[in-house]
């Protein structure tokens, strides 16, 4: 089977180089009244871009989009204008309620206080309102209640293909030769945590996999596994771990010997411990010597150490002088 030509292919960051409206207007333009295949790759972005290409490939008509890879956001906003919309059998889909960035640092008295809290109100009124037209945008493609599409947003866990095909965001499941199964990467993970995305349950890119992010993000994928929320759609029970006799053994190895060098250390520092007590009680007992004393027993015993040469010397001079003056 020949491979799909794709007349527009869209990655990245919704409203970047790589995905924006001016590419697809003029793509759009040079195939007028002709059939337009997009591919889709994108955790998403501008909301203003998505809806922005959606009403442009309405406007085309004879527009078909693939997704492939992890689409999210913006980037299925931007598809809900599609004829007919198509979902690689590896790739994953998810939709969620709109954000935005926010920060204030500072101090602030109860006057100030109360202007932020007003404003945060008013920013949530208008988040309020774009959850509610998005979830009419996604009930129209889907043919389901708006209030079904925003409790599903609000959930915002990952959909497998089969899941959004039964939603309605899709309307076919393909498995094309040239369309690679997403592989979970560090920068991906970065990228989908300052989304602030739920980390999907794919596998690791081999690059990174016996890495300590791999391992990090194994364990962490975990916990957001089938975030459905109770919402009616169809969930996969995950494979219990299961470790053999030998992996039993080599664990419990590790972690006696752990135990048993923390043991130790904490001896020694024990044994330090009575230590320093002892001699600072026998210091404190000890009283102090007087100085003459002191000095006593720094002058050496016996008979003085014969003089050397330029001592006598001296000592000859010396005498001389005082013979001098007595005389």
């Amino acid at each position: 089977m020949a491979k799909t030509t794709y007349n527009i292919s869209l990655k990245g960051y919704v409203g970047g180089s790589d995905f924006d409206r001016s590419t697809v207007d003029r793509e759009l333009a040079r195939h007028d009244g002709k059939q337009v295949n997009v591919l889709i790759d994108s955790l998403g972005g501008s909301l203003a871009t998505g809806l922005s290409i959606s009403a442009a490939f309405r406007n085309h008509g004879n527009v078909n989009v693939h997704f492939v890879g992890l689409n999210a956001s913006a980037a299925t906003i931007a598809s809900l204008g599609a004829a007919h919309i198509s979902i690689d059998t590896g790739a994953m889909y998810l939709v969620h309620k709109c954000s935005m960035a926010f920060f204030e640092w500072g101090s602030l008295n109860s006057d100030q206080f109360a202007t932020l809290i007003a404003d945060c109100e008013k920013i949530k009124a208008d988040l309020d309102k774009l959850d509610q037209n998005v979830a009419r945008l996604y009930a129209a493609r889907c043919k389901r209640k708006p209030e079904d599409l925003l409790a599903l947003m609000k959930a915002g866990g990952w959909l497998s293909p089969q899941e959004a095909l039964d939603w309605g965001f899709v309307d076919e499941i393909t498995d094309l030769a040239e369309d690679a199964a997403p592989r979970l990467t560090d920068a991906l993970a970065s990228a989908m945590a300052d989304a602030g995305m739920p980390i999907p349950d794919i596998p690791i890119s081999e690059a990174e996999r016996e890495s300590a992010f791999g391992k990090f993000i194994t364990a962490l994928s975990s916990l957001f596994k089938n975030q459905s929320n109770n919402i009616p759609m169809p969930t996969e029970n995950p494979t219990p771990k299961t470790y053999t006799e030998a992996e039993y053994n080599a664990l419990n190895a590790r972690l006696t010997e752990a135990t048993a060098l923390a043991d130790s250390q904490k001896k020694t520092i024990e044994e330090r411990d009575s230590r320093i007590a002892q001699l600072e009680a026998k210091l404190a007992k000890t009283p102090a010597e007087p100085s003459k004393q002191v000095v006593e027993d720094s002058k050496p015993a016996g008979d003085p150490a014969p003089k050397n040469e330029v001592e006598a010397f001296v000592d000859t001079c010396n005498s001389a002088r005082q013979l001098f003056n007595e005389v």
